[in-house]
């Protein structure tokens, strides 16, 4: 059973037993840094947009017992494999990950290193080429680069 974003809040949290019986029903074990990290990532009302690397770090800023990145890493894999992450690929081979799975677009600031939601109502595309034979089109996703006014170049 895979869940959007908007089932995964309102089942997961806050009750820490329907976390632990969402996971169960997405088929991943319910480990205590699971439990944690989605507590951690899906309790909140906003969006939210990371790479593994940052999540790692504020995360164990925020925790007594601490999770290796590679724990973190594997539990991020396991929620997006799960549908409730999606997986947004930036330049340089980077990854971002976002809570909100529905079809949206972005912004991303690479100063800053961050990225903003544009709902797909806001972007219109007149023409998509024809994918590669025995292919089909998933779905579109628009990433626009933003920067300062003031690094215009």
């Amino acid at each position: 059973m895979i869940l959007n974003y908007k089932d995964l809040k309102s089942t997961i949290m806050p009750n820490k037993s329907n976390t632990i019986e969402t996971l169960r029903t997405s088929g991943l074990r319910p480990t205590k840094q699971r439990v944690q990290l989605a507590k951690f990532l899906f309790d909140r009302d906003k969006t939210f947009h990371f790479n593994v690397e940052d999540l790692h770090k504020t995360i164990n800023l925020k925790n007594n017992k601490k999770i290796s990145l590679a724990t973190i890493y594997n539990t991020v894999h396991a929620f997006k494999n799960a549908g409730y992450l999606k997986e947004i690929l930036i330049k340089n081979n980077k990854s971002f990950f976002d809570t909100n799975t529905k079809v949206h677009h972005h912004f991303f600031d690479e100063k800053n290193n961050l990225l903003t939601d544009v709902s797909a109502e806001e972007i219109s595309i007149k023409k998509i080429p024809s994918p590669p034979a025995g292919k089909f089109i998933k779905q579109v996703e628009v990433i626009i680069n933003i920067a300062n006014d003031n690094q215009k170049q």
